[in-house]
């Protein structure tokens, strides 16, 4: 009788559902409130849904501004709340993206609106003024969890990484999934990441499932 092999769990370490993964958030969100004279500026740089979010403390301004967005899913949450969108990056990565965009705002005052924490080179590119309006805080330790052997776990940001560790000890059985090549450079010397074919979390349960197939 051929042994059964189980499917592994595949984890993703932020709230947002995918179908096909388990949630298994490691950091939380914290809202700053910052002055902010939103008529001083032309237009608005998003690339995170956090830094969206946080905009229900400061009023209506902030949508009379032409805003520029990283990927069709910030996009997706600009026009949700009446934003005015005027470009959607092609890319989804930080630097690809402001070169699209360095062009299109020359001569303009522009506000990004961002996290405590940044890899790309976006600011020095555009020469733009910045603001943050939230921060990515690692849960609560529980080093005391474990999660089951063969895991496959998808890490979406650096903050990911560090959370994780924070929260879990690794086994040499787990394999990880990079959602990029940027985030990829943050993992311990030990662990190779597999990185995904696109920058979406999508994209990243589409290879954990590709890996569960071949160890079908």
């Amino acid at each position: 009788m051929m042994k059964q092999t189980r499917i592994p769990f595949i984890y993703i370490l932020t709230d947002k559902k995918v179908n096909g993964a388990i949630n298994l958030p490691v950091f939380k969100i914290n809202y700053i409130k910052q002055k902010i004279d939103f008529k001083y500026y032309d237009a608005l740089i998003f690339t995170s849904k956090h830094a969206l979010y946080s905009l229900e403390y400061y009023g209506e301004d902030w949508k009379i501004l032409p805003s520029y967005a990283i990927a069709p899913m910030t996009s997706n949450i600009i026009k949700e709340l009446n934003g005015n969108l005027v470009f959607t990056g092609a890319t989804n990565h930080g630097d690809k993206f402001s070169l699209e965009i360095v062009d299109k705002l020359k001569g303009k005052k522009v506000l990004y609106l961002r996290g405590s924490k940044i890899v790309s080179n976006l600011i020095d590119t555009l020469k733009c003024d910045d603001t943050i309006i939230y921060e990515s805080v690692c849960q609560e330790n529980h080093k005391s969890l474990k999660l089951p052997k063969n895991s496959i776990i998808i890490f979406s940001s650096p903050s990911t990484i560090k959370c994780f560790f924070n929260n879990y000890d690794w086994d040499s059985s787990y394999k990880a999934i990079s959602i990029g090549k940027t985030t990829a450079k943050y993992f311990p010397k030990d662990i190779i990441p597999i990185v995904s074919k696109t920058t979406s979390l999508e994209s990243c349960v589409t290879k954990a499932n590709e890996i569960c197939v071949n160890l079908a």
